[in-house]
Parts: C-alpha cells; sequence; structure tokens
C-alpha cells in the first residue's frame, strides 16, 4: 500500500503563537504512525515561490495522513499554525 504524505510550505509570521503549535505537532505524529522526512532545514526553491519553511510528514498510507489532520487533537492546536503563519499545505498518496 502506498505511504501518505503531508507537505506543508510554511512562512511563520508570530514565532510565538506558531511555537504553541511545533511544541504539540512531534507528539501527535509519532502518535498517529507518522515521522518528520523534513522539519524545516537547508533549502532553495528552484522553480517558483518558495517558503522560509517545508515540512514533509510520512504516514503509512493516504488515509492515516488524512485521518491525522481530521483528528479531535490536531484540530485543537491548528489555530495556533493558522493564526501565526502562512502556509499551503497538501495530502499526497506516494508510490
Amino acid at each position: 500500500m502506498p505511504k501518505g504524505y503531508i507537505i506543508a510550505r510554511i512562512d511563520v509570521t508570530d514565532a510565538e503563537e506558531y511555537g504553541r503549535y511545533t511544541a504539540r505537532t512531534p507528539a501527535l505524529v509519532a502518535a498517529a504512525g507518522g515521522r518528520f522526512l523534513t522539519r524545516g532545514g537547508r533549502h532553495e526553491a528552484l522553480e517558483g515561490e518558495g517558503r522560509s519553511r517545508n515540512v514533509i510528514i510520512e504516514f503509512p498510507d493516504y488515509e492515516t495522513a488524512r485521518a491525522f489532520y481530521d483528528s479531535p487533537d490536531y484540530r485543537a492546536i491548528l489555530p495556533h499554525a493558522l493564526k501565526g503563519s502562512t502556509r499551503d499545505l497538501v495530502v499526497v498518496e506516494g508510490v
């Protein structure tokens, strides 16, 4: 079964607010069976517009990735991310 990925491109606009989100995200990802492949780090925009932070989270499958995003625990911290950043986020099925 193909893995599922959440890919986020982020510009943090309020570090304190966004920090409330990032402090809890790793434990929630792990509890859902996910793992971070990237979480910030060095990058270059080779085409198009880049953002200052890029995150890829791998899950066992697409459904698990989607369930993570829709889970009550994640939804509880999501307002901090939305208040503290501008971001694009997609869920993608692997090959």
